[in-house]
C-alpha cells in the first residue's frame, strides 16, 4: 500500500525526533537554573537566526515555481518567521539585549551552523525533500519553545509580551501542518520526494539544532 503525506511525515518526524540528553540547556531554563546572560545569548543569536531563515524560507518558494504546494508551504513558513521576528524585540529587551549590544555581538559559530544550512538547503535542495526534512525537524523546537515561555513566566518573571516570541512557535499550527502535508504529497504524487535525501537534511537539520543549545549552555 502506498503511503500517505501524512503517515510518512509522522514516520520520520518520530525518526528524528530528539534524544531528551541532546539539550542541556532547556532543562535549566525549565527549572530556573539558566543564568539570565545566557537568556541573553538567545535572544542575541536568535535576531540573526529569524531572518536567515526567512530569506532561506523565501528563496525555497522562489525556486518551487513549478510545486506551487511547496511554494505555499515555503511562503507560510517565511510568514511565520516575519511574526516570530516582530515578537523577538520584547524578549532580548526582557533579557537586556539591546540594540546597541545587538550591533556589538559577535554570533557562535555553533549556534549559527544550523541557519547556515537551511540557506544551503535554499540553495541546494530539491523543494519537496526541503519541506520534508524542515517539516519533520520544527516537532522539536515546537516542544523548546513551550517549555521555556512557561520556565520565562514562572522563574524569570517575564511578561507576556516578552514571552510572545516562544508561544508563537509553541502554539498548533494546523494550517502550516496542512499546507506541508500537501506538498509532500503531491511531490510523492508526481515522483518528486527523495526520501532517503529528505532524511539526510533532516538528520543534520537535527544535529545543527542540537550543536546550538549545547553552544548557549557553553559559549566559550
Amino acid at each position: 500500500m502506498t503511503r500517505t503525506a501524512r503517515e510518512l511525515l509522522k514516520t520520520i518526524t518520530a525518526e528524528l525526533a530528539s534524544d531528551p540528553r541532546s539539550n542541556p540547556l532547556v532543562p535549566l531554563i525549565a527549572s530556573g537554573e539558566a543564568d539570565r546572560e545566557v537568556l541573553a545569548t538567545l535572544a542575541l543569536e536568535q535576531m540573526r537566526v529569524i531572518p536567515a531563515d526567512r530569506r532561506a524560507f523565501l528563496q525555497l518558494a522562489l525556486r518551487s515555481s513549478a510545486e506551487p504546494e511547496a511554494d505555499a508551504c515555503f511562503t507560510a513558513l517565511a510568514e511565520g518567521e516575519a511574526i516570530a521576528q516582530r515578537r523577538l524585540p520584547a524578549f532580548a529587551a526582557a533579557c537586556g539585549a539591546d540594540e546597541a549590544r545587538a550591533s556589538a555581538y559577535t554570533p557562535l559559530p555553533g549556534c549559527q551552523a544550523y541557519p547556515a544550512y537551511v540557506a544551503w538547503l535554499a540553495l541546494n535542495a530539491a523543494p519537496a525533500d526541503a519541506v520534508l526534512a524542515v517539516t519533520a525537524n520544527f516537532s522539536a523546537w515546537g516542544g523548546y519553545c513551550a517549555t521555556i515561555a512557561g520556565a520565562l513566566r514562572t522563574h524569570y518573571g517575564f511578561t507576556d509580551e516578552a514571552c510572545a516570541f516562544f508561544d508563537f512557535f509553541a502554539e498548533p499550527a494546523p494550517d502550516l501542518d496542512r499546507t506541508a502535508e500537501n506538498a509532500v504529497q503531491a511531490a510523492l504524487d508526481t515522483g518528486r520526494l527523495d526520501e532517503t535525501r529528505a532524511r539526510s537534511y533532516g538528520r543534520l537539520l537535527q544535529s545543527y539544532e542540537a550543536l546550538f543549545w549545547r553552544t548557549l549552555q557553553r559559549p566559550a
